[in-house]
């Protein structure tokens, strides 16, 4: 039996498994939040997909996504990435990923935890919303402008709104699953039980 879900996974099969996958689920991991933000810096203006398709090389050329690797990332490290026909070759991308390796770091130490700070603006649960068609859900919101307005503050680059508002779907601090799909009830399950946890 065919599973229904969200329209925008089902034109290929890569982006059918991210969202059966990992699409919604809640990310507490830092590792796995900045590996997130960071391949959403380079989507900026281009489709989810075609990073989608490139992670594996992203994993390799930034050093399995080490935050502390990349902040101390040189000139001739930024070279090889600017040649590496394997990623998004855009200088300026790379160049804010380096950055934001640094802005990170400082919210570490500021906040315990970029997930601590992260998650503190959904009150360390995910918002459950019950949208019944992709024309409802929104590029963006009022705490995606809040969240994109902090971490700029806090020296981030490439974090609009719009960007901001696709991490936080992306790592389950909003469940945009449509209330047709199937996932829509196992990640509400999932936000469920990690709150439970961090409680």
């Amino acid at each position: 039996m065919n599973k229904k879900r969200c329209p925008w996974c089902v034109t290929h099969l890569d982006y059918q498994h991210y969202h059966d996958t990992e699409w919604g689920v809640p990310i507490y991991d830092d590792i796995k939040l900045f590996e997130t933000l960071l391949l959403e810096t380079f989507q900026a203006g281009l489709s989810w997909l075609t990073v989608l398709r490139k992670r594996e090389n992203f994993r390799v050329a930034f050093d399995n996504f080490d935050v502390h690797k990349i902040a101390g990332y040189k000139a001739e490290k930024i070279h090889a990435l600017c040649q590496d026909q394997g990623i998004i070759r855009n200088r300026l991308k790379i160049k804010a990923a380096i950055n934001n390796a640094h802005a990170f770091l400082k919210i570490q130490q500021s906040y315990r935890s970029f997930s601590q700070y992260m998650w503190s603006f959904v009150d360390h649960k995910p918002i459950q919303n019950s949208y019944q068609s992709l024309d409802e859900v929104p590029a963006k919101t009022a705490l995606s402008d809040q969240i994109s307005l902090s971490l700029k503050n806090h020296g981030f680059k490439f974090v609009g709104s719009t960007i901001v508002y696709a991490h936080l779907q992306a790592t389950g601090m909003v469940n945009d699953h449509l209330v047709s799909c199937f996932r829509h009830e196992e990640v509400k399950t999932l936000g469920q039980k990690g709150q439970e946890l961090g409680s």
